[in-house]
């Protein structure tokens, strides 16, 4: 793949990435229906809750590996949150928390996907002039804008892992909150190596409703009036999509809304006429919408995490690059966006001497000012009477 081609596909990422977790997500959720084909009477199938929680084993198919390897990352989200529920004694308190938590483990990456996306912002001018002189090379353009970032110390790759890295944490942070959550006992979860961590003390037995809810689950889902570890809507139902609708959904995307907006250049600023920014623009006012659409079929607590989160990013980005490109929202700018300044704005390192440029340079690359400021300068000695005398 070309790098222009990677740079086009680059905006579609985050969407695909995002309906594949939730095609996952859904699929791998518990179903309410009884087993066998369908009219078939027979017995209602076990709860999922009722069954003590366990570590996922090895298995042929690739659910069975992907659960087997998300294992370890789920107990560790899991005694994380049972360690601060112990302490503060509230399950919404105990999931902010843990977000904050990890939020501040990867305060790095994150800022390195921040700085570095501004700077390709402030490097879109010069690829568009790259772009412009060598139109119709499509390597000589690939080649002199790779050069162009190298020389820069721009790394595009590093606007795309921590995304990666976001939705990879959503599986066992779902896994947590709708099976942690809601099972009787989930104690061989904290259990690392023979060794109890903690022990929660869950009832010998499960007590499950005509429904088939579990109605002892080991730790307290419920905080502030909300089960945490269930969708909660407030028009029509849960359980598939488009069956009901989420206030927390509709919060949770509201906030990516500002954040995505913050992340683009300033609509007067530079880069602000690139066709990829004009797209991503677009994008920042459909995609977080999107968060409303399966607000039926993940749980609460997926959504407070994701909107602490989400918080925790909108404060990062505003310390290093401000507003953004939030205003003008809908033609208005607030007066305290005005010539905002971040507390730690992204700086652009200088270009490299030309004197130290190596010799054998790309063909097509960039070429230093003073090289090609040298071959306009006329050479001594070569004036009209030079030119008669050649004629002659």
């Amino acid at each position: 793949m070309t790098w222009l081609r990677w740079r086009r596909s680059q905006r579609w990422l985050v969407p695909l990435l995002l309906v594949a977790v939730v095609l996952l997500l859904a699929a791998c959720a518990p179903g309410n229906g009884t087993a066998g084909s369908p009219g078939a009477s027979g017995p209602t199938p076990t709860p999922q809750g009722a069954i003590p929680l366990r570590p996922a084993p090895l298995g042929p198919d690739p659910f069975s590996l992907l659960a087997f390897l998300f294992t370890p990352v789920f107990q560790a989200f899991f005694i994380g949150l049972v360690l601060i529920y112990k302490v503060v004694g509230n399950i919404a308190i105990a999931i902010v928390l843990l977000t904050i938590l990890l939020r501040f483990l990867l305060i790095s990456p994150f800022r390195v996907q921040t700085v570095s996306t501004r700077r390709m912002q402030m490097l879109a001018p010069e690829v568009k002039e790259i772009q412009r002189r060598l139109k119709g090379n499509r390597a000589a353009i690939q080649a002199a804008t790779q050069q162009l970032y190298k020389e820069r110390g721009v790394n595009p790759l590093s606007g795309c892992l921590p995304i990666l890295l976001t939705f990879l944490l959503l599986i066992p942070m779902y896994s947590v909150f709708n099976q942690g959550l809601q099972n009787y006992d989930p104690q061989a979860m904290l259990d690392i190596f023979g060794f109890r961590l903690v022990d929660l003390h869950c009832d010998p037995k499960a007590v499950v409703d005509a429904t088939g809810h579990v109605l002892n689950p080991c730790l307290n889902p419920f905080a502030f009036g909300v089960n945490w570890s269930v969708p909660e809507v407030i028009i029509g139902r849960a359980g598939t999509l488009f069956s009901g609708f989420s206030i927390l959904a509709l919060v949770s995307s509201l906030l990516q809304l500002v954040q995505s907006r913050m992340a683009l250049p300033v609509a007067s600023g530079t880069g602000a006429d690139d066709p990829n920014t004009r797209i991503q623009r677009q994008m920042a006012y459909i995609f977080p919408f999107i968060s409303i659409v399966y607000g039926s079929i993940l749980p609460a607590g997926l959504f407070l995490y994701w909107i602490t989160s989400t918080i925790f990013a909108i404060v990062q980005q505003y310390l290093i690059i401000g507003w953004g490109g939030t205003f003008p929202l809908f033609g208005w700018t607030p007066g305290f966006a005005k010539d905002h300044k971040p507390r730690f704005p992204v700086t652009m390192p200088p270009p490299p001497d030309p004197s130290t440029r190596p010799p054998n340079q790309i063909k097509g690359g960039p070429t230093p000012r003073s090289t090609s400021a040298d071959k306009t300068i006329r050479p001594r000695g070569r004036g009209r009477q030079g030119r008669r005398g050649r004629r002659r």
